[in-house]
């Protein structure tokens, strides 16, 4: 099924005392169930932009945008902030967790907003979600007193807690060294794999957009299909 359609999308910034700044033209963009996704492009080609769009965090300027089979701009307010909290997982480059909480507490952040027995039950519920992670003996440690992998563990935890059914990875291993960022891509994909949800990864690393099934890439607000050179072992 198709969760993601986006059709002739443009995205432009009004300016003042200049023509409006077009930061992408004329997106087209499929993205089902299950899918991976890897678009790559250089700084300023647009990436976060779109990453914006898919997330529901800003609306197309034109052009036909669905998700889950329904116009984004129909949306409200709350009922656009309903739909990203439950079916929109983030996972960034900076962790941006919350200092001061514990890991445990940092998970549990997405079920306050949730409903029924994911609220009612949101601690064992993170418990298990960083368990899944290998984070299960140290649910209460602040952030200060884990790794960067250890942190980038927390914030996957916390991206996936609520089942969502769509991903969306930032850069998601930028900070973190070669050996750990290979290992939190395998935990991305094995619980993006094992949840049946669709992983969009934004990235300049050819060997993170080489895990994706298709490779697209962004250039100049311009996104079009990539081939993917091998990266030497």
């Amino acid at each position: 099924m198709t969760l993601l359609h986006l059709e002739a999308v443009t995205r432009t910034v009004d300016l003042v005392d200049a023509p409006p700044l077009t930061i992408l033209s004329g997106v087209d963009l499929d993205v089902d169930d299950g899918d991976r996704v890897s678009i790559v492009g250089r700084s300023g080609s647009g990436k976060t932009t779109l990453l914006n769009l898919l997330g529901l965090l800003d609306n197309p300027t034109t052009g036909v945008m669905l998700f889950d089979e329904r116009p984004v701009q129909s949306f409200s307010g709350a009922e656009r902030d309903r739909v990203r909290g439950r079916h929109v997982g983030f996972i960034f480059q900076q962790f941006n967790l919350l200092q001061g909480r514990t890991a445990l507490e940092n998970v549990m952040t997405p079920l306050l907003y949730a409903q029924g027995r994911q609220f009612w039950q949101r601690s064992r519920i993170a418990a298990e979600m960083l368990e899944r992670v290998g984070l299960g003996d140290r649910l209460d440690t602040m952030p200060d007193r884990l790794s960067g992998g250890e942190q980038q563990r927390v914030a996957i935890a916390r991206s996936l807690v609520r089942g969502p059914r769509l991903i969306l990875a930032d850069e998601p291993t930028g900070a973190l060294d070669l050996e750990t960022g290979s290992a939190v891509m395998d935990l991305i994909d094995e619980v993006a794999l094992a949840s049946g949800a669709a992983l969009v990864t934004i990235t300049h690393d050819p060997a993170i957009a080489a895990r994706a099934t298709r490779h697209l890439r962004l250039d100049h607000g311009v996104l079009q299909a990539a081939p993917i050179v091998p990266v030497a072992a």
